[in-house]
């Protein structure tokens, strides 16, 4: 026994130095194979160029593999049944305002697309029509073309986008007047649905006026509700909190788990994907996003596909389908996390809900605004625009008027991260595995 015990102990940095040898390999072997699929780029702009934290670009030569990975890659497509509900509709026919940092009409998923919209920020049409690309994501994910099998596709193709640009060239604005301005053009310009993937912490009666303005004429609303790591508290951003407006909180990838980022609570309405999506980018690249302000568009396009399938029907029984039919998550029935649930588009085309007389969202409350109550608020919220003698805001002063706007998403860095993870990990095996041989030769001597 004690030989046996000695020739183990001899054969020890051996074997050990074998053993270590192949879980090293094994584990090079692991990162070989995931590291690149984590490190999928973030961005593939035309000209070559690269976000800062982007772990890489595709060159020209390579567009059309991206083309593919990137129709590959859209996960919500199937999660949200897209292909089933296309065998009702499309979206043909109805406008869908996208008031935000502007769209690039140009990028090729979205040429056709785009009408002719309006920018209330730039001087003379800003640096471009969508300077930092958050706008043409949102379009892209309502109404990206299907004609081919490249690029992204949105969930109402044939939808049309109408652009209203009222996000500045670092992506916010300080002025909830110039959003509700926004509001009551795309209304006045014939949108149907208007998406707003942004918000702020105050309230702001003006830009209540103008959603008010737009369910008076028959308009559906969708808002995210903010994301945690871009704002001051955990409420609900307005105006997505405003009755009446759909607002939409985000999902895990392939899950029913909500996205950790979401800001939910009493006002949230419905859920919708929000991670590990891919988007448009101007000029002609993707990138992947993540954030509630690209959940938004998927119940946006859900209420466009609705409007298409019945183009008579009010917009007040296009928001009651849109809940009636969504896939009820966490606790029976509304709660404060998922809202009513998650959109479901097949559903809410062919399912058979029952006819109602008004918005089952607004609740009409308030006796100077016809159709909406007041916002909810708190003494922490950012001065009320307006306040005063003039309570729709609309001859204040600026400096009465600041209002923190800015969108709910932003580029999905979990991949690099990931990445840097992997190797963090490997090189803690490497310096555990030379310590470990190195006692090993220190006992045998």
């Amino acid at each position: 026994m004690a030989e046996d015990v000695t020739g183990v102990r001899h054969s020890g940095p051996a074997a050990t130095l074998r053993a270590t040898a192949r879980a090293l390999l094994g584990v090079a072997a692991v990162l070989t194979v995931v590291a690149p699929a984590a490190a999928v780029p973030a961005t593939a702009p035309a000209a070559g160029g690269q976000l800062a934290g982007a772990p890489a670009a595709f060159a020209p030569a390579d567009s059309l593999a991206r083309g593919d990975q990137v129709r590959d890659e859209q996960w919500q497509l199937d999660e949200l049944r897209a292909e089933t509900a296309w065998r009702t509709s499309t979206g043909r026919g109805v406008t869908v305002a996208v008031v935000d940092s502007g769209v690039d009409a140009n990028h090729p998923d979205l040429v056709g697309q785009v009408l002719s919209g309006r920018d209330l920020v730039g001087p003379e049409g800003g640096a471009g029509p969508d300077p930092v690309g958050h706008g043409t994501t949102v379009a892209g994910l309502i109404a990206g073309r299907k004609d081919d099998k490249r690029g992204v596709v949105g969930l109402a193709p044939d939808a049309r986008i109408l652009p209203v640009r009222v996000l500045d060239d670092q992506n916010r604005y300080d002025d909830a007047l110039i959003v509700a301005q926004g509001v009551r053009w795309a209304v006045d310009n014939g949108a149907r649905v208007i998406n707003l993937s942004l918000g702020g912490g105050g309230d702001s009666p003006a830009l209540a006026a103008a959603l008010d303005y737009a369910f008076v004429r028959d308009v559906v609303v969708v808002a995210c509700t903010g994301n945690l790591a871009t704002s001051s508290n955990s409420k609900v951003w307005y105006p997505a909190r405003e009755p009446g407006v759909i607002a939409v909180s985000g999902l895990e990838r392939s899950s029913d788990n909500l996205w950790s980022g979401s800001i939910t609570g009493r006002a949230t309405v419905l859920t919708a994907p929000a991670t590990g999506l891919v988007g448009a980018r101007p000029p002609s690249g993707y990138w992947r996003v993540q954030g509630t302000s690209f959940a938004a568009p998927l119940v946006a396009a859900t209420a466009a596909l609705v409007r298409s399938r019945y183009p008579q029907m009010p917009a007040g029984e296009v928001v009651n389908r849109l809940l009636a039919t969504a896939r009820d998550l966490g606790p029976t029935g509304r709660d404060d996390r998922f809202g009513y649930g998650v959109v479901d588009p097949v559903a809410a085309l062919t399912a058979d809900v029952p006819p109602v007389t008004a918005n089952p969202l607004d609740d009409q409350t308030s006796p100077g605004v016809v159709g909406f109550g007041p916002a909810p608020g708190s003494a922490d919220d950012d001065r009320v625009a307006g306040a005063g003698t003039d309570p729709l805001g609309l001859t204040a002063p600026r400096q009465q008027t600041r209002w923190a706007a800015r969108p709910a998403g932003a580029q999905d860095d979990s991949a690099p991260e990931r990445l840097w993870t992997g190797a963090a990990i490997f090189v803690a095996l490497v310096t555990g595995a030379a310590l470990m041989v190195r006692r090993f030769r220190q006992r045998v001597r």
